[in-house]
């Protein structure tokens, strides 16, 4: 395995609409496609960190639906920034529905925010983007633990 700078709580939030496409954002850090996720905050639960990161990136009001898993593989979940640094993040993944908001690019971590049907997804998405999906839309009543 390759240095880790760090070890960080992460949270990413699937989010499906009536056509059952997938809300992605393009990252500014990375210029990359990815599903709407960030970090746990000192003094937040990953339920508070999920719902504020989806509002500050994409303007939406969510609702939690369930956990899709709990991810920590470091091969997986290392994700090395423009930087240089390494971050090993151990990510809680959940479903969510919109309850309202108006879809934009809310702050200045996002280029560009879209749907995007499941079988036409960008090719530069972040490498552990795929698996979360996967999990989510594998309609599964357990939790995920990878």
């Amino acid at each position: 395995m390759n240095r880790i700078d760090e070890l960080k709580a992460g949270i990413a939030v699937i989010i499906l609409n009536e056509e059952n496409q997938v809300l992605l954002q393009k990252r500014a850090d990375v210029g990359r496609w990815g599903i709407p996720s960030g970090h746990v905050e000192i003094g937040e639960t990953v339920s508070e960190a999920a719902i504020r990161e989806v509002k500050e990136e994409t303007n939406l009001d969510i609702k939690i639906k369930k956990l899709i898993g709990v991810y920590s593989e470091p091969d997986s979940q290392t994700f090395v920034y423009p930087n240089g640094k390494a971050v090993h993040f151990i990510t809680t993944c959940f479903l969510a529905e919109i309850k309202g908001g108006e879809l934009r690019c809310n702050s200045n971590e996002s280029l560009e925010i879209k749907f995007f049907g499941l079988h036409v997804l960008p090719d530069d998405l972040i490498k552990m983007h795929p698996n979360w999906l996967k999990d989510a839309l594998a309609q599964r009543e357990k939790a995920f633990i990878r």
